[in-house]
């Protein structure tokens, strides 16, 4: 052998990596990810922790900086240190700073957190100042924990986009530090509740521990007397224990330093004046007072370790400041061991703290549930930003889905759609702006306007740079070199190309694993077209006039009179491709309204309407034969302005507090006007100026479509309101309601119930709200009506068979949170409001099959086609319909991921989209063959992943922790058939790099 060939040879073996993968590694065909290729003989990680003293309390300061990625300036203004007359903060000079500190003292530490940040820093260092900066962390000095490009939203995010950016910035770390940039610790000290699917997921990206600061003010009274404030996660029903346990540690102050001793240039308390001579020395009276805090807060923790947090948000800007006055304090406390105390103070960080947790080897309470809804006292509940900013949230989910199909298209169509017909594109441009969107203070509408601005701004940056790499690719794919047009405003009835072209192609590009159909509507101004598909075959098209509403919504932004209607069929990850052309005018009786219907129905589903409210009376599923009473309205609650209440707390960005529980009805009859074609059948409901919906239902579709309109929410009485939606059903929920956590797994929720504390019910109604990322649903024995949503919302279930969710919301006062804003957006085109526009799905199931529906449902939603134009026809020798896959995945397989790696690497994520308890036909394992997924791909090569893509699967270990009153569960092993068959069950995700070429 050669040394090479050895070395690669020998790492395989160590690796147990299957034979045939083995043998791809020692042949070349498979590389390792960057900064695993070789064993750090540094004293990184847990290696690097300083030594605690075991009879004595041992306090743990931790130095940190909390740096928001945006929020009252840009992510850019944070950076560099502008606009400080909004706030004072610059990330780069904290950064400087720290690190000149840390070399000055070996014991000192620091860890950081956001990786968009150091990775814009690093960037700019001089070589010899990186190779410091290695030293720092091959020594466990400087020491990453989390990780993502960001400290992500838990409520408000979906799970595929907080994988992308977990991803993004542990990729980073990994492949400029090895080993020791890999973080052990997942730490959300600042969003605002917390969600079980997230612990589920950095479970399985390895971590150790969690650590985080806010939870509900009666949750954490009850855990401090307990001693319960750390805690083992078990974070999925699904997965065999301990895939999905995390341990949970809740930090005892937020995430600031204990009172009185927050010594940052942002701070006024005292520094340690330790000369004796001078008048005003205070190091007893620190000495003491630290003592106090210590010990007093050993009393509601389990062992002789405790954690300080000693930073707080952008601090260390003058890092001195904390290290002189931190060295100090750990000096002179230590020094009254010599008078009998048993305090011992160390610098150190989290995960060595959590290191003496484990070592400890004692059980933990054990929590199936998660941290929602967060109060922080009895009428202050943030259940508000599940909705704030519901246009930006949307916009952050559609970006979602371009992001995957710009991911997809750049592996399938080879290194021609980075550089080609159309120029240079990229999918990193994107990639990093989803990242940053993640943000606790981004997706979730917790910023100030200007700066939820610049997250939409770079967003569509972000597409600009994926539409030409999807050109790119679709014009390798196709063979066809025609401009491609890219229509972002078809919500609202607009695209030039549509609206003034006789004769246009429509490419359907689907990124799921399986074929899909969809109904496309484009704006028109004919009222006849015909349209066939990639054969040539007529498929039925129908013409209504533009409504209502979207003619005042688009606000001169096109001016198509009509709208053409058809549904199209895309093959799994691939496209299909229609032609329209314009027929000459003719009157249509289809473009005339009727008046209000009392039923609309195809072969599935059935609608009833009150003729005389125009309101929903029904639903029936034709082939179950099931039948449920169904109203639906639209409400609003006044929002607290913070006089004449118990408490001052007014609504805002945050906090949801309505002034009543009794919701104001818009109105208790709508004005309508219905159509029926063969397409389509849709009753169009005008409730006020501000407040219309669209009932559809399409021809082969088993959902109702409610696609509502609301806004400008008026607000000339000097009232915020807070508009819902509500379905009153004749359903038997007994208080229970379901929602799904960041879009995968549902939970259970009561009425006024929390599963582990005895709740004392302050707010009705706010407290009664819960995230809905992409599901809700309300079911008794004989049937389940859920509902499917476009973007992250909050809803409830106030009344038994009820089910609301808040669409929108326009406030008039801060909530004295930080933002400092009141929730009023406006802008050029709306400068009386905003208005905003969505869509939900409603489908009727029995509870035995219903996620069978609601499942490839919701991910056709949030993973929807992506449609592009082109004027006239494609060449006669374009190629019109293709597919990446040899077939379609089976219905329990979900891709998740397929984005280029490197060169020759594309990275792969399957998973199974089923729990194990909600389908008969679905909740089964799943076998997949990996070579022979794709159509135009073959693998050569395939190794396993965690799901960060940080670690190989083979060598993550983590902690055991063994809970309370239960025997420590035995890790469950499969095997799968093969190297190349893989096999799924129920909610997991499995990673894979694969060494692929073209066919």
């Amino acid at each position: 052998m050669s040394n090479d060939f050895a070395l690669v040879f020998n790492m395989a073996v160590h690796l147990r990596l299957p034979t045939a993968v083995l043998l791809l590694v020692c042949s070349g065909v498979l590389s390792f990810p960057v900064g695993q290729e070789k064993r750090d003989t540094t004293s990184c990680g847990y290696q690097s922790c300083p030594a605690t003293k075991p009879t004595m309390l041992n306090v743990h300061l931790v130095p940190h900086t909390h740096d928001d990625v945006g929020w009252l300036k840009t992510v850019d203004q944070y950076f560099y240190g502008d606009r400080n007359d909004i706030q004072h903060a610059g990330v780069q000079y904290i950064l400087d700073s720290v690190v000149d500190q840390l070399l000055k003292n070996p014991d000192r530490r620091f860890i950081y957190v956001e990786t968009g940040f150091f990775y814009r820093w690093w960037k700019q260092q001089s070589s010899s100042m990186q190779q410091t900066v290695k030293q720092l962390v091959n020594e466990g000095r400087l020491e990453f924990v989390n990780g993502g490009w960001c400290m992500s939203d838990e409520a408000t995010t979906h799970y595929s986009a907080v994988i992308d950016q977990m991803t993004i910035g542990l990729r980073f770390l990994n492949e400029t530090f090895g080993i020791c940039g890999r973080p052990r610790v997942a730490w959300h000290i600042d969003p605002f509740g917390h969600a079980r699917e997230h612990a589920s997921i950095f479970a399985q990206m390895g971590y150790d521990g969690f650590f985080f600061g806010r939870l509900d003010y009666q949750d954490r009274n009850r855990r401090m007397k307990v001693k319960e404030q750390e805690l083992l996660w078990r974070a999925s029903d699904s997965l065999t224990p301990p895939m999905a346990d995390l341990f949970t540690g809740i930090l005892p102050n937020g995430y600031n330093p204990p009172e009185g001793f927050c010594w940052d240039q942002l701070c006024s308390d005292a520094p340690i004046r330790d000369d004796p001579d001078l008048e005003d020395y205070n190091v007893d009276d620190v000495v003491w007072r630290f003592l106090h805090a210590a010990k007093s807060q050993a009393l509601v923790y389990k062992t002789n370790h405790i954690i300080m947090t000693m930073g707080s948000d952008f601090q260390y800007e003058n890092a001195n400041l904390w290290y002189k006055n931190l060295d100090k304090l750990i000096r002179y406390v230590n020094a009254q061991q010599t008078n009998g105390s048993n305090v011992n103070v160390l610098y150190s960080t989290p995960s060595c703290y959590l290191q003496e947790l484990h070592r400890a080897n004692l059980t933990w309470s054990l929590k199936t549930d998660d941290f929602f809804p967060y109060a922080d006292n009895a009428h202050n509940f943030w259940t508000g930003y599940f909705t704030s900013r519901p246009a930006l949230k949307r916009y952050e989910r559609i970006s979602n889905s371009n992001l995957q199909s710009c991911n997809q298209l750049e592996v399938l169509g080879g290194p021609v759609s980075r550089k080609g017909l159309f120029g240079l594109g990229d999918s990193e441009t994107l990639r990093k702006a989803m990242a940053v969107a993640q943000h606790h203070d981004a997706v979730s509408g917790t910023e100030k306007q200007h700066v939820a601005n610049d997250y939409a701004k770079r967003l569509a940056k972000g597409w600009q740079h994926c539409q030409i790499l999807v050109s790119n690719s679709l014009a390798s794919l196709t063979g066809s070199s025609a401009e491609r047009i890219y229509c972002d405003n078809l919500n609202v009835s607009v695209c030039p190309l549509t609206e003034s072209s006789k004769k246009f192609s429509v490419s359907v590009y689907n990124p799921l694993g399986r074929t899909v159909t969809w109904p496309v509507r484009l704006p028109v101004n004919g009222t006849a077209y015909s349209v066939t598909d990639t054969r040539g075959k007529y498929v039925d098209c129908q013409v209504l006039p533009v409504s209502r509403a979207t003619q005042e919504v688009r606000r001169n932004r096109g001016f198509a009179r009509n709208e053409l209607m058809f549904q199209v069929q895309a093959p799994p990850l691939g496209y299909s491709t229609y032609s329209v052309s314009l027929l000459k005018d003719q009157p249509s009786s289809s473009l005339l309204p009727h008046g209000g219907p009392t039923v609309i129905q195809n072969k599935f589903l059935q609608v009833t309407f009150d003729p005389d409210t125009g309101l929903m009376t029904g639903l029936t599923n034709l082939e179950t034969k099931q039948t449920i009473k169904l109203t639906q309205n639209f409400y609003w609650y006044n929002a607290s302005d913070g006089n004449n209440y118990e408490s001052q707390q007014t609504s805002g960005a945050y906090i949801f507090r309505p002034n009543s529980s009794t919701p104001l009805m818009v109105t208790s009859k709508a004005k309508v006007e219905s159509f029926q074609n063969s397409v389509v059948q849709e009753v169009r409901q005008w409730f006020a100026p501000w407040v219309s919906q669209v009932v559809r239902l399409y021809s082969d579709s088993k959902a109702v479509e409610l696609e509502w309109t609301v806004g400008p929410v008026p607000v000339n009485d000097r009232q915020g309101k807070e508009v819902i939606t509500r379905l009153d059903t004749s359903i038997k929920t007994s208080e229970f309601f379901y929602t799904d956590s960041n879009g995968r797994e549902v939970l259970q929720r009561k009425k006024d119930f929390r599963p582990t504390w005895q709740l004392k019910q302050t707010e009705p109604i706010a407290g009664n709200y819960y995230p809905i990322n992409s599901r809700a649903f309300i079911k008794d024995d004989m049937d389940q009506l859920t509902v499917v949503t476009d973007r992250s919302q909050g809803g409830g279930s106030i009344y038994n068979g009820s089910l609301e969710i808040m669409l929108h919301r326009r406030l008039l006062y801060d909530d004295y949170r930080g933002v400092g804003e009141a929730l009023d957006e406006k802008s050029e085109i709306f400068p009386d409001g905003l208005v905003v526009r969505g869509r939900l799905l409603l489908s009727l199931d029995r509870p035995a099959s219903a996620a069978d529906a609601h499942r490839p449902l919701a991910q056709e939603v949030v993973s929807q086609p992506l449609l592009s134009f082109t004027d006239g026809d494609l060449n006669q020798n374009a190629r019109l319909e293709f597919s990446g896959l040899q077939a379609s995945l089976p219905p329990a397989v979900h891709l998740l991921t397929l984005s280029q790696w490197d060169k020759e690497s594309v990275l792969l994520r399957l998973e199974h989209q089923f729990q194990g308890w909600e389908s008969k036909v679905n909740s089964q394992p799943v076998t997949v063959n990996l070579q022979k997924l794709f159509s135009t791909l073959d693998v050569l090569g395939v190794s396993e992943l965690n799901l960060s893509a940080n670690q190989w699967k083979d060598e993550m270990r983590r902690f055991d922790w063994t809970p309370e009153k239960e025997e420590k569960p035995l890790p469950k092993t499969f095997e799968d058939l093969s190297v190349w068959e893989i096999t799924l069950r129920p909610m997991e995700i499995r990673t894979f790099l694969l060494r692929v070429t073209f066919k």
